[in-house]
């Protein structure tokens, strides 16, 4: 068996796990009590050393935390998505209370994502069915971004600080330009119909109802690429370039919901993905083999079952030989492991 480093966070279910963008030894857990539905929310510093994974740090909040994201600008700064509608920016080095507090959300907070271009601004998404922008020194948004439908999931694209993206319950993943005037559509750029059949003659994906989509990622190395995962199961690829031709891949395998996926740091056709199944896996898009007129089949490259309840979070450390990842579930637990010991021989 793979050699595998756990924490504990007792009373508390996870929502999210990131790893420091400065740091391969300092990961973020947001969690929530009461498998979020009803109680107040703590946010873990995790330290890695050589006696193993320490704590650092806890934050609590009067609400769970469903996600989180580093400051790109600051290391110890990071802000949290609350139950409570609230955005809250804490800092390692100071005492338990939050730095900012941004509350215009008036449904729950379920998104946070900061631009790792430009680094001074951050996103968050909620089920009231707007993307806000806000600045970390400024309490009130700079824009908000109308979606109308529950927001699971927005991000900025890696490359370009003015694409925006969000997913949403109404199975449709947005591409918002902020250099687009914003009174042709509120900066709206490209909607791609997840589950639609592609707009040219081809065979359909199987299983292709409309269904929330819970969540999405930019690809890292081809940045018109983004993948989606949500209740259907299924991951999908698609390029933003040409949202209405249907996915560049599919990739099946999950027995329920895919709570949240991550594309690689390391590598351009590898990401990794979890769900309600109690798994994370990992998954090869394809996008190496010749590309035919319908969606390719991406291939289930490993699977790590060592979680007992929903997994909810995964992210991979940006930093080493390439295979660490960390993962967090409502069984209390977060896993750090190296992803390379669980794939399959070939």
């Amino acid at each position: 068996m793979a050699a595998m480093l756990e924490f504990r966070t007792q009373g508390f279910n996870p929502y999210a796990v990131k790893y420091s963008p400065y740091h391969d030894s300092r990961i973020a857990v947001g969690t929530a009590a009461n498998f979020g539905i009803v109680g107040n929310g703590r946010l873990f510093a995790l330290a890695l050393t050589a006696q193993g994974i320490q704590l650092e740090k806890t934050f609590d909040t009067n609400d769970a935390i469903y996600d989180l994201a580093w400051s790109e600008i600051n290391e110890n700064q990071l802000v949290a998505a609350c139950g409570d509608g609230s955005l809250k920016l804490f800092d390692i080095g100071m005492r338990e209370f939050p730095v900012m507090i941004f509350h215009e959300h008036n449904r729950e907070a379920f998104a946070a994502a900061w631009n790792p271009v430009t680094k001074d601004t951050f996103i968050s998404s909620s089920w009231d069915g707007t993307v806000k922008i806000w600045s970390p020194t400024r309490s009130f948004s700079l824009k908000t971004l109308p979606i109308g439908s529950c927001t699971y999931s927005a991000s900025f694209c890696p490359s370009n600080p003015s694409l925006i993206s969000a997913a949403s319950s109404d199975s449709h993943l947005r591409i918002f330009d902020l250099r687009t005037p914003p009174d042709a559509k509120y900066h709206l750029a490209a909607t791609v119909p997840v589950h639609a059949p592609p707009s040219f003659p081809g065979a359909v994906p199987a299983g292709s109802q409309p269904s929330e989509i819970l969540t999405h990622d930019w690809n890292k190395y081809r940045d018109t690429v983004v993948a989606t995962g949500g209740v259907d199961r299924s991951i999908r690829t698609f390029d933003i370039r040409n949202p209405n031709g249907g996915p560049l891949s599919i990739m099946q395998g999950h027995q329920y919901a895919v709570r949240r996926l991550t594309w690689s740091p390391h590598a351009s056709d590898i990401l990794i993905s979890a769900s309600y199944d109690m798994t994370v896996r990992l998954w090869n898009d394809a996008s190496k083999q010749p590309q035919g007129p319908t969606a390719q089949t991406g291939a289930q490259l490993g699977i790590m079952n060592r979680h007992t309840e929903f997994v909810t979070g995964v992210d991979w450390c940006l930093f080493g030989a390439g295979g660490w990842v960390a993962s967090a579930g409502w069984d209390e637990k977060v896993l750090l492991w190296d992803a390379n010991l669980f794939m399959h021989s070939r």
